[in-house]
């Protein structure tokens, strides 16, 4: 896909918990096409500490207001930055990066799917889970959290999907890891998952005994979004292959977490 180096403008700031954020991007023009899984390296201004561009996913896209949400997690000097921003602001963007999750069930038509998300992981599964929808499939998102208030946008995954949630703690949900869920004791087509590396390879493993095929979109440091610093390597079948270039999505399958 054509990428796209572009000045969008801040239509609204929320706040989504303490520490994070949802940015309402726009432009003058019309959007380029994005796709679920892809992600977008956000230049932060105004930081004396943060001279590379910040890797966000895309949570969602809204093409009817011409909107580009981004959930950015204020973890760090440049992502507070960019969790400063006010409406109007401007922000460069480069877009769309990386490959995005299969959503067509190739030979097999997906009919029921399960969408895996722990912490800011979630957000790729928004835009996700309404592309599936629309294409007619049954989803099912499974959020994970320490507690309720890491738990996000809940108001909008209901809005395209069953939402099931675990909780270490216990206040929202069941409590334990997404794992110990009792919604994965039903069948399902496909799981797609993102969020921290242990759950994602624990969700990996699940569905490698259940015979499910699995994509996941690994988190790994990434600086360029192009290929070239190396610094987002994951060993895969394949060999050493670069995180955002030839994901962030890979099916589990080629990843070598199960040996």
């Amino acid at each position: 896909m054509k990428k796209y180096i572009l000045d969008l403008k801040v239509k609204a700031v929320e706040s989504l918990s303490e520490k994070h954020v949802l940015l309402r991007l726009t432009d003058e023009k019309s959007l380029p096409e994005m796709l679920p899984g892809q992600f977008v390296e956000v230049r932060v201004d105004g930081s004396s500490t943060t001279f590379l561009r910040r890797p966000i996913s895309i949570n969602f896209v809204d093409y009817k207001e011409n909107e580009l949400w981004l959930m950015v997690a204020m973890v760090g000097d440049g992502t507070r930055q960019l969790g400063c921003l006010q409406e109007d602001d401007v922000v460069n963007c480069v877009l769309p990066l990386g490959n995005g999750f299969t959503i067509q069930g190739g030979e097999t038509a997906l009919r029921k799917v399960l969408l895996v998300g722990g912490g800011v992981g979630v957000a790729p599964l928004l835009y996700l889970g309404a592309e599936l929808k629309q294409q007619g499939c049954d989803v099912t998102f499974l959020l994970g959290g320490r507690s309720a208030k890491d738990v996000l946008e809940l108001d909008l995954f209901n809005k395209y999907g069953r939402v099931c949630v675990t909780t270490e703690d216990g206040t929202m949900g069941e409590q334990g890891f997404v794992t110990n869920h009792s919604v994965l004791t039903e069948s399902f087509d496909k799981i797609f998952t993102c969020g921290p590396t242990p759950m994602m390879k624990a969700v990996a493993r699940y569905a490698k005994e259940k015979d499910i095929d699995c994509e996941a979109s690994l988190e790994n440091m990434m600086a360029c979004g192009l290929g070239a610093c190396l610094c987002c390597v994951e060993k895969t079948t394949e060999g050493n292959l670069c995180v955002c270039k030839e994901g962030p999505v890979f099916n589990t399958k080629r990843l070598l977490w199960q040996i």
